[in-house]
């Protein structure tokens, strides 16, 4: 028997996809130098992030105790771990050959499908059983962190301290927890026969059919809003003097973060025009902007700064 669809969940799995699409929009155009904003490093930009990812993995703990608190239906469980799982596999691979180095190992995809399989022995338990063990999870990495989880290997545990960097980076630990409490707080919800009354919401308007539908396909719209959006920014910025603003944000991020080493305005602020320069009149510059996670290409743009830091004066033969 097919577990009933909530209307409320819908509109809040909705809801979660545009706040996902907000971010990433707003990530584009910050890398790209339409906007000043500190997506990448602002705290409240990066609480934002948490907050959107956490609310992806409770509705997954509610939806499974919507689904299978009565009796585990294990044909429509695994259906739905294996289309996430293939879906986690896809991002994986198209990361590899777009960002190379920051590829995504472990993102939200990732842990969505292993949370689930976490959260199997915790199904048409007491909600207070789930509760406690979404407490473990969501403490683990305070007290059980060692370097013993460092590297490549134990990544997925969140207990190490990863050796790379990634677009996208949801370890088990604390993250499943937030899966937990959604299976706890469902079964509570249940217990007050919460349920009975939010399953007369019907969201029956224009604007919340609309939502309602964005959270039915959310995760056809998570595999391919990003590509769009970055797609259509990098147009624009290809096609007009946009581009310029994305070399004028390179060098105040740049100043900024030289700044915080050296202290010096005039000095950084000249490294970092210098270092803009001479990736311009390579080429280099075009090749950052289209690929922005390409470590060679990173590693270059290091080499060539920590040139002009020394020299900032040095100018290339092609002027900016």
């Amino acid at each position: 028997m097919a577990a009933k669809r909530f209307a409320v969940l819908d509109v809040a799995r909705g809801l979660a996809v545009i706040a996902m699409v907000i971010y990433h929009f707003s990530w584009d155009l910050y890398w790209f130098g339409f906007v000043d904003w500190p997506v990448a490093e602002g705290a409240g930009w990066k609480t934002f992030a948490g907050m959107i990812a956490g609310s992806f993995l409770l509705l997954a703990g509610v939806s499974l105790d919507l689904a299978h608190h009565e009796a585990l239906r294990w044909r429509s469980f695994w259906r739905r771990f294996f289309l996430i799982a293939a879906a986690a596999a896809g991002v994986t691979l198209v990361t590899y050959f777009t960002f190379g180095s920051s590829f995504v190992r472990f993102g939200i995809l990732h842990c969505i499908a292993a949370a689930s399989l976490v959260a199997l022995p915790f199904i048409g338990r007491p909600f207070w059983v789930a509760l406690i063990a979404a407490a473990f999870l969501l403490t683990l990495p305070l007290w059980a962190g060692s370097p013993a989880f460092d590297g490549q290997l134990w990544l997925w545990t969140g207990l190490g301290t990863p050796d790379f960097g990634s677009v996208d980076y949801v370890p088990l630990a604390p993250w499943a927890g937030v899966t937990l409490a959604g299976l706890a707080l469902s079964g509570a919800f249940r217990q007050r026969e919460t349920w009975a009354r939010l399953g007369r919401l019907s969201f029956s308007g224009r604007l919340g059919r609309t939502t309602r539908l964005m959270g039915r396909h959310s995760l056809a719209i998570y595999l391919v809003h990003q590509p769009v959006l970055y797609g259509l920014v990098w147009l624009a910025a290809s096609l007009g003097p946009e581009l310029d603003r994305a070399g004028d944000a390179f060098i105040s991020n740049c100043a900024s973060a030289c700044q915080d080493t050296l202290g010096t305005s005039e000095i950084c602020t000249a490294a970092c025009t210098c270092t803009l320069d001479h990736l311009k009149a390579d080429g280099t510059w075009t090749l950052l902007v289209t690929n922005p996670a390409d470590q060679s290409l990173r590693t270059r743009m290091n080499d060539q700064y920590l040139l002009c830091l020394a020299d900032p004066e040095q100018r290339p033969s092609v002027n900016r």
